[in-house]
């Protein structure tokens, strides 16, 4: 009953006007809040994760209490990054100074994380308290002192930070920043250490020296790095227009346009070149115009967030800082159904379903009519009712239920055979020379009913048509080239930029030889992985694609990688990896595909050649339904489970999805539908 009082407390205090109620209720939340920073670790991190979201929407609950938050010798650092958070949203001027006399001791301390997130704190402090600035960046000049290679480089990332918050006011300070130009080695500090130098070139008498000394390495930096010399290069070059710094301009904007694959650092060199060549007044114009006044927004959350989040406070909900709706699975689990499958056995027996025969079936010892046992809830491979709640308690499948569904499955079974490869070309054979026609390919390709990528206006009187495909166990991107322009183009080069599959040309040539204008011809990139151009972060099927030519330029598309290229021909896995997978994994998305299917046979050999294998195929008791079990993986990313739902001569089939990377649902839910379409 006390811990829903705050709760109360709290969604009162979004209701009333009173303002002197409000003072009056704040007062009062503060103690309590207080007390349980005086639990164990993990109590605090629950209550440290509440108290954030409460500060966010009424700092003046805990304003005078930021004491609390200090942190101990012996807490652990989850404890310590989230007393950090609170005491830079209770700062104010009239606390900052105990503040940041203790975030001047964090910073000293032995642990590295927690040390460089001290850092930030100074300086986020300075970027939302204005009339604390210079007492803050006079603590981390104190810090910069000390020579410590961390401390120094979290320190120039903060004081680029409070230079863009405070334009034109502490510049002062730069000098004693390019003394320490050797101690920085990490690409966010490097790079904010040059936006310095480039955005106060006129007020930095060597600034062509220091950022000389960066060129010298510009090839083997980080995008983050180079984008950063090239632009603090044309500031430099805009502000000072002398001999060594148009030598200087010259050599970095030859180098990104020609000798980098990164599309938007070419693209920005190109861009700056264009303006440079043209029109230098509009260059300073777009390059040295006013930034936007940053502010410190790093760990605020959304109003409609926040509002959502404080209605369920005391939940975990607000520990994750998420909706619940994000991680709690609206269907209910029949924990006897798990416990039922852990027992049994997991084998490839493919079962001739026949349609539910029209008998009674045994309900936990009650003769059940047919028609009663058909609307019983669907039961996934783990027992989870697929249809969501509802108004009646889920009838038990009948004869066995999940056991019936999922017996006699050998979990030691050999997956089944992948499909056989075709025949390998000969060893001597150029893999890139592959022409339409040509009797030594390694892969055939399509020269029709390619889509179009670039039209002709697009691209100088081109038309490109391609797609990524499948073939011979290999992903092929098939290009069709029509010249449209007056005069013959050659030199076809292909490259990708960095993608969530690693894709990239084994060889860039696209061997379609010279064309003459009015002609056209045909050509394969294999694709192979590559580390460099994996791409964190969520999956995305988006590929971006340049191909030069040698008189007409540069051309850049977005093309889409479909599933079916990317799914391998060995990517099956057995019974029990797939029963333990699925079981492991987070809820499944669940999606209903309006085709229909009456040959199960024919649909296990269609996903089959798709290098979707079906590891089992069971009737669903009861319902008149088919289930198959469905894996496979796709190129350098994860395995996909699939579990199909059928009913033969019916257009739906739901589709339920599980996978490491869960974001693939949709690209392999299309995938199936092409399948079995």
């Amino acid at each position: 009953m006390y811990a829903c009082v705050p709760q109360v407390v709290l969604r009162m205090m979004e209701e009333v006007q009173n303002e002197e109620l409000i003072k009056l209720w704040s007062k009062k939340m503060a103690p309590p809040l207080v007390t349980l920073l005086s639990a164990e670790p993990e109590v605090q991190y629950v209550a440290l994760r509440n108290i954030s979201l409460i500060v966010q929407r009424w700092p003046q609950i805990l304003s005078h209490e930021v004491k609390v938050f200090f942190c101990k010798y012996n807490d652990p650092i989850y404890v310590k990054m989230e007393k950090l958070e609170i005491m830079i949203k209770l700062a104010n001027e009239n606390n900052i100074d105990q503040v940041l006399l203790e975030f001047k001791e964090y910073a000293q301390e032995v642990d590295v994380d927690f040390v460089r997130k001290a850092v930030r704190a100074i300086g986020r402090c300075a970027v939302s308290l204005e009339k604390a600035a210079q007492r803050c960046i006079s603590v981390l000049l104190e810090l910069i002192q000390a020579k410590v290679n961390y401390v120094v480089q979290e320190a120039v990332i903060v004081i680029k930070d409070i230079f863009r918050r405070y334009p034109n006011q502490y510049e002062s300070i730069i000098a004693q920043l390019c003394e320490n130009l050797e101690s920085l080695d990490e690409p966010e500090a490097k790079a904010s250490m040059i936006w310095i130098i480039g955005e106060y070139a006129e007020r930095i008498d060597n600034a062509d020296e220091l950022l000389e000394t960066f060129l010298e390495t510009f090839p083997e930096e980080t995008s983050m790095v180079q984008l950063q010399l090239l632009t603090a290069t044309v500031k430099l070059f805009l502000k000072k227009p002398t001999e060594s710094v148009q030598r200087m301009i010259q050599l970095v904007l030859s180098c990104a346009t020609s000798e980098t694959d990164n599309p938007d650092l070419r693209d920005r060199a190109y861009v700056y070149w264009r303006l440079l060549s043209t029109d230098p007044e509009a260059a300073k114009d777009v390059v040295l115009a006013n930034k936007p006044i940053i502010s410190d927004d790093v760990a605020t959350l959304e109003p409609g967030l926040l509002k959502t989040l404080m209605e369920q406070i005391s939940t975990l909900a607000s520990v994750y800082h998420k909706p619940a709706d994000t991680f709690v699975s609206r269907q209910r689990l029949a924990v006897q159904k798990v416990e039922s499958v852990a027992s049994r056995t997991f084998e490839e027996e493919d079962v001739a379903a026949a349609p539910a025969p029209q008998a009674a079936a045994v309900n936990n010892g009650v003769v059940v009519p047919a028609a009663a046992a058909s609307s019983a809830p669907v039961m996934d491979l783990l027992g989870d009712d697929l249809l969501g709640d509802s108004s009646q308690p889920p009838a038990a499948p009948a004869a066995g239920g999940l056991d019936e569904l999922l017996g006699g499955m050998d979990i030691n079974a050999a997956a089944p055979a992948a499909p056989p490869a075709a025949a390998a070309a000969a060893s001597s054979a150029d893999l890139f020379d592959m022409f339409v026609g040509s009797s030594d390919l390694s892969v055939s390709a399509p020269a029709t009913n390619l889509p179009i990528l670039l039209s002709g206006e697009r691209a100088k009187g081109l038309t490109i048509s391609g797609k990524l495909s499948r073939s011979a166990g290999q992903i092929v991107y098939y290009i069709h080239i029509s010249n449209g322009s007056a005069q013959p183009v050659d030199g076809f080069m292909l490259q990708v930029n960095n993608n969530s599959f690693g894709l990239a040309p084994a060889d860039q040539v696209v061997a379609v030889g010279t064309l003459a204008s009015g002609a056209s011809g045909s050509g394969q990139v294999v694709m192979t992985y590559s580390a460099a151009k994996h791409a964190q972060g969520p999956a995305s099927t988006r590929l971006q694609v340049a191909m030069r030519t040698n008189q007409l330029g540069v051309f850049y598309w977005d093309d889409n990688i479909p599933l079916s290229a990317l799914l391998e021909g060995n990517g099956t896995i057995d019974g029990q990896t797939f029963l333990n997978s699925w079981r492991s994994l987070p809820q499944e998305s669940v999606q209903r595909l309006n085709v229909t299917i009456s040959d199960i046979e024919a649909t296990k050999a269609k996903l089959h050649s798709a290098n979707l294998f079906v590891l089992a195929h069971r009737p669903v008791p009861g319902t008149g339904q088919d289930a198959l079990y469905v894996t496979g993986r796709v190129f350098h990313a994860a395995q996909v489970l699939l579990e199909l739902r059928l009913a033969r001569g019916m257009p739906e089939v739901d589709v339920s999805f599980k996978s490491e990377r869960q974001e693939l649902a949709d690209a392999t839910v299309g995938a199936l539908r092409n399948v079995l379409a």
